[in-house]
């Protein structure tokens, strides 16, 4: 009889580098978190506290596309910690900057100085675990943004810098000229959005040992309500899985995500509490490598090699 084997399941907990802090294995994203009501806010910060989530993703971008003002998200997490300051205890904060609207990006020493003040005081503290440049600036030299990633880190406001939407060349270019290590990189990531299989950002990732948070890991909505036939094929063998460990569609995908060697980290944008609560759901299912391809087959719309 064949014994089945099932791939590594991932820790709910992990460090975020090598001497960083310990985070959760899922993230919560910040990007639809908005309003005025501080206290439906704190509900939302606490819920997903309660589901174990330690990492939290935010940017200072994170605003207009809420029809709220540039930094509207920061600033909410900002009264929440206010309003309960030892919440913040609990959390690893995690921003990004770089995007300007109509310019669109800029990492120069100067922006990106004042980015990172800008985003202290809308949160309101003196220190975020990780920074990471929102998109790259092509017009701005690599060691530019080194020295000011730098001087940010010797002043204690950043814990550790990282990238986000970065092609892996651009890692590259970044790191032959800063100091510091780059510990993160955050691409779109899903079961489909299988780019960093094969562009080479998740294998960058397993050699420099940086932790990678996926954004958009439902495919920005589509696997929660398919309308074509690739997404529905992909969303079928989801739902074997999440059928067979008794979860939802979401935490199959999140688990599919996380069972790359590199370890992805899926960050979850829910902005409901129950669906926030179903979040330790991620780490039920099991894979055999046959359920995993399964999956990337099915997204590829042909099968491997």
């Amino acid at each position: 009889m064949t014994t089945m084997t099932y791939l590594d399941a991932p820790a709910p907990t992990r460090r975020l580098q090598a001497d960083g802090p310990q985070i959760s294995s899922v993230a919560w994203g910040m990007w639809r978190f908005r309003g005025q009501d501080v206290a439906a806010a704190r509900g939302l910060v606490e819920a997903a506290l309660d589901a174990g989530v330690t990492l939290f993703d935010t940017a200072d971008i994170y605003g207009p596309d809420n029809g709220e003002a540039f930094g509207a998200s920061e600033a909410l997490l900002g009264r929440v910690l206010a309003q309960a300051p030892t919440l913040a205890q609990r959390m690893v904060i995690a921003t990004k900057g770089g995007i300007i609207p109509s310019v669109p990006y800029d990492s120069s020493a100067t922006y990106l100085e004042s980015a990172i003040d800008a985003s202290l005081r809308r949160l309101g503290v003196e220190h975020v675990a990780l920074w990471q440049i929102h998109r790259p600036d092509i017009l701005t030299h690599p060691a530019e943004i080194a020295r000011a990633l730098e001087a940010a880190h010797k002043a204690g406001k950043i814990g550790a810098v990282g990238v986000s939407n970065y092609t892996p060349s651009q890692v590259e270019a970044l790191a032959a000229h800063l100091a510091l290590p780059v510990v993160s990189c955050q691409p779109e990531f899903s079961p489909l959005a299988i780019a960093p299989l094969s562009d080479g950002v998740l294998d960058q990732a397993l050699a420099r040992n940086m932790t990678v948070l996926a954004w958009s890991p439902l495919g920005g909505g589509r696997l929660a309500a398919p309308t074509d036939d690739r997404t529905r094929a992909v969303a079928a063998v989801l739902d074997e899985m999440a059928e067979a460990f008794g979860v939802s569609r979401a935490a199959a995908a999140y688990s599919w995500i996380m069972a790359h060697p590199a370890r992805p980290i899926p960050i979850v944008g829910s902005q409901t509490v129950a669906r926030i609560a179903e979040i330790p759901d991620a780490y039920k299912p099991r894979w055999t490598r046959a359920d995993w391809y399964r999956v990337l087959v099915a997204s590829m719309g042909a099968p491997l090699p």
